[in-house]
């Protein structure tokens, strides 16, 4: 699937819209390890991902906090840097080599301008990533770690066989060695 069947899955787009949309859209190829977005630069883009893992992460002090992965069929971005057009705190970075469709900001909003039925795909589409960022956001809060690694593989199980076992740690806002216990016991 890609972006746009992903959004005619969302909401129904003419079929000027979709031609647009496809010629809009740019596509990309990274590699494992390779930066999507370093921090301090403004995000230009909404990536959809066709194939490979994506996630994203702030410094904080001397580690690494990852705030979202996101694989096939998911969006990527660093939301507010893209739609404040504002430096990112966020980096982006690939788990795995990645095919990537996108769309500019710029592209996003003149889509918008041009047919104004897409702006609930980009409503819906801020709604999945908002849903899926306060999701994380009460899991840290009110589960237990245990809760919260059960939690990531019922619903993304992909992630717990497909993410390093330090990104997976951090993006459940545990210590590594906490994780490997956890693994450890449910086997």
């Amino acid at each position: 699937m890609g972006l746009v069947s992903k959004i005619q899955t969302l909401t129904g787009l003419s079929p000027e819209a979709v031609s647009w949309l496809n010629n809009a859209l740019e596509t990309f190829s990274f590699k494992k390890n390779e930066l999507v977005l370093k921090e301090g630069k403004v995000c230009q883009y909404l990536y959809y991902i066709n194939k490979g893992m994506a996630y994203g992460y702030y410094h904080l002090q001397d580690h690494e906090v990852c705030n979202w992965i996101a694989r096939e069929n998911d969006f990527a971005t660093s939301y507010y840097s893209f739609i404040s057009q504002q430096p990112s705190y966020e980096i982006i970075a690939c788990f795995e080599d990645c095919s990537v469709q996108a769309i500019s900001y710029a592209q996003l909003n003149e889509m918008y301008r041009l047919f104004p039925e897409s702006e609930r795909a980009g409503r819906l589409i801020l709604e999945e990533y908002y849903s899926r960022l306060e999701e994380r956001l009460i899991s840290i809060q009110f589960k237990s770690a245990k809760e919260r690694y059960l939690t990531l593989l019922k619903n993304r199980p992909e992630i717990i066989q497909r993410a390093p076992l330090g990104r997976i740690a951090s993006y459940l806002g545990m210590k590594q060695e906490t994780l490997s216990r956890i693994r450890a016991e449910k086997e």
